[in-house]
């Protein structure tokens, strides 16, 4: 026996998990699988759909965040510019655009190949790593939306960051 053929078996399905963070945390959250709950995130510059499925044949709890993005067809290819210079600077997810729904969205995978639970912190932080990437951007796309803005400039100005306070 290899150790790709050892299943000590998973104690409980992951989004079992994640729900149980949702309720600690007060978040209003819907699971209508059992392999999938969508959590309704209010952040600073807009309401963030979020949705963690379990993917079973993959053994991968797959997350998303998404907000809407009202994009025009003249400034798609602006967006789509930029969608990839954040993500050269992003460790860890990334940003995809799905053109039909007019969302951008955050996306990232916890590997739990073996039988191996997701913790809350896990759970929590894979959140808190999305809903902060969503909030840290989300100017940048309204800018280039908008504005009219090209990527190269409105990226510097959403990233600079000020020492101190007025």
């Amino acid at each position: 026996m290899t150790m790709i053929d050892w299943d000590p078996g998973r104690q409980e399905c992951p989004i079992d998990r994640v729900e149980t963070v949702a309720s600690f945390n007060d978040w209003l959250f819907e699971r209508n699988e059992e392999d999938e709950i969508t959590i309704a995130i209010e952040g600073e510059w807009a309401n963030y759909h979020v949705a963690f499925s379990w993917q079973d044949e993959l053994e991968a709890l797959h997350f998303s965040c998404a907000f809407d993005l009202k994009t025009t067809a003249p400034r798609f290819a602006e967006v789509l510019k930029l969608t990839s210079m954040i993500n050269e600077q992003i460790v860890i997810g990334h940003f995809d655009i799905w053109q039909k729904q007019n969302l951008a969205l955050y996306r990232n995978s916890l590997l739990l190949t073996g039988g191996l639970d997701v913790t809350p912190q896990q759970a929590e932080q894979m959140l808190a790593l999305g809903v902060d990437s969503c909030e840290r951007y989300y100017q940048a796309f309204q800018f280039v939306i908008w504005a009219g803005k090209p990527a190269d400039d409105v990226l510097k100005t959403v990233l600079f960051e000020t020492a101190g306070e007025a």
